[in-house]
């Protein structure tokens, strides 16, 4: 990766070490076996049970990268809802270890203290994303139907602990066993969201598994030839509850995924306006601006600076191309204002009168929008009045908060609720406990930050039929509007 604008980014891979991974296996979010591999004889097959029993025994929502046990180290990620590890002994590193697990994801920011165990945790980022371009999906059900072509790249990527390749396209010549597909639930699946075409290609859609089927079915069962391009982006906004806006981060990346059995060479063209950091506004147009940007190693900037090109060979299977981030000054007006009013009634119940209103463009709209609003404790039921008849509401026990479904939310409208508690014992210092209120959305077809994809050009030009797709996505689960 390079560095633009102050962005520091991993380092380079650390080559082996004296002693490298000692076993990988995959468990469910309930401790089921999926996989189990054994390289080097070193602990028995009671660390499975081991690891299980120490990461559901944590406290908080995010366990350590880094768990010991004796001599034993255990290195994992948590994707797909899957639990992705590996174990090493006490002379490897980390580092490696979480990139070959993980690079069936890509993006890797883990920060260790520890440097006696780096070169392992690359390792196990590495994998989740071999296993993704192979399997199309990361999935309970994708790994328990492709065990083994898991195995099988287990097999070609690691010999007696030591790593060997972790090329897609390396192993594309040695793997013989096809991939199963399957169709897993996904926070940007296309059938929600739509894909629309680069350049002439707008009004074509394409299918909603398109993306996720494996890297092999173009080359050997007759797939077409695509390219997909995602640009995606990720909201965290704090509003005060006198309507301020307090924090407004916005992190994003372009993806791209290769379905093409040969490319020299693509140029993506972006924003001719867009611009790093608080340098001078370029172009004619609105300005789109982020505070700082990376690029994948592989990415070719000659013509960035001047024309905002981005050129590189993509392989075939998924990388992230670009990383850039924007903080505390969005171009627009953030998508949702919350109009809370909290009271008691004569009857000693809790009213939350809520009205919610989307400022995104008329011809814009939010999806799979849930509000998420903490009530007080000894809450026991939930009476509601909702503004429209596709809108839910469930009071949740357990988490002591009413969930406010809304499927869609078009841009320009005001949606309203209002929920009648009944809270035995009500006080005026138990309604202090309302709020905030958290939202996640998704926004199809729609950047905060404005980045567009001008272009998107292939050379040589490809032989036969070939499909190019662009879709937008903007995300949060991290909206907090406070009461």
């Amino acid at each position: 990766m390079e560095k633009r604008s102050g962005l520091l980014l991993p380092p380079p891979p650390v080559q082996s070490l004296s002693r490298m991974i000692s076993q990988v296996f995959i468990l469910s979010s309930k401790g089921d076996h999926l996989i189990y591999k054994d390289f080097r004889g070193e602990a028995g097959s009671d660390v499975v049970s081991i690891f299980y029993e120490k990461v559901t025994a944590l406290t908080g929502d995010q366990p350590p990268v880094v768990m010991s046990h004796k001599d034993l180290h255990f290195v994992h990620v948590r994707q797909g809802g899957l639990y992705w590890v590996a174990t090493t002994t006490a002379d490897s590193s980390p580092f490696t270890i979480i990139e070959f697990l993980n690079s069936l994801s890509v993006c890797l920011s883990v920060c260790l203290s520890v440097c006696l165990c780096v070169c392992v945790s690359l390792c196990v980022l590495r994998l989740t994303a071999l296993v993704k371009d192979y399997c199309g999906c990361l999935s309970e059900k994708s790994v328990q139907m492709n065990f083994a072509l898991i195995y099988e790249l287990l097999d070609e990527v690691v010999d007696y602990g030591y790593i060997q390749t972790m090329s897609s396209d390396v192993l594309k010549n040695f793997i013989q066993t096809e991939a199963v597909s399957s169709r897993p639930f996904s926070l940007f699946d296309l059938s929600n969201v739509g894909l629309f075409g680069a350049e002439t290609q707008q009004s074509k859609v394409a299918p909603s598994s398109a993306a996720t089927r494996p890297i092999q079915s173009s080359r050997e069962q007759g797939g077409k030839s695509e390219i997909f391009v995602d640009v995606i982006e990720r909201m965290t906004v704090v509003i005060g509850s006198n309507g301020v806006l307090m924090k407004a981060d916005v992190e994003g990346e372009i993806r791209v995924k290769c379905y093409m059995p040969s490319c020299s060479e693509m140029r993506i063209g972006l924003n001719e306006e867009f611009s790093i950091g608080k340098s001078q506004l370029r172009g004619y147009g609105a300005a789109v601006r982020v505070d700082e940007c990376s690029f994948h190693q592989a990415v070719r900037l000659d013509e960035f600076d001047s024309h905002r090109i981005l050129r590189l060979c993509p392989s075939q299977g998924e990388q992230t191309v670009m990383q850039y981030q924007l903080s505390d000054d969005l171009p627009s007006a953030p998508p949702f204002r919350l109009f809370p009013t909290v009271e008691r009634d004569s009857g000693g119940r809790l009213l939350m009168y809520l009205k919610l209103r989307c400022d995104l463009p008329p011809k814009s709209a939010a999806i799979n929008v849930c509000a998420t609003i903490p009530v007080p404790k000894g809450s026991v039921s939930l009476s509601q009045e909702l503004s429209s008849p596709d809108q839910s509401a469930e009071l949740k026990l357990q988490s002591r908060a009413v969930d406010w479904q809304i499927p869609r939310f078009p841009g320009g409208t005001q949606l309203s609720a209002l929920f009648k508690l009944e809270v035995p014992g009500l006080s005026s210092a138990s309604m202090l406990e309302v709020g905030p209120v958290a939202l996640s959305f998704e926004l199809p077809k729609l950047t905060v930050t404005g980045l567009q994809i001008r272009f998107l050009r292939l050379s040589p030009v490809q032989p036969g039929p070939s499909q190019r797709w662009v879709r937008y996505v903007t995300h949060s689960d991290s909206y907090t509007i406070r009461i």
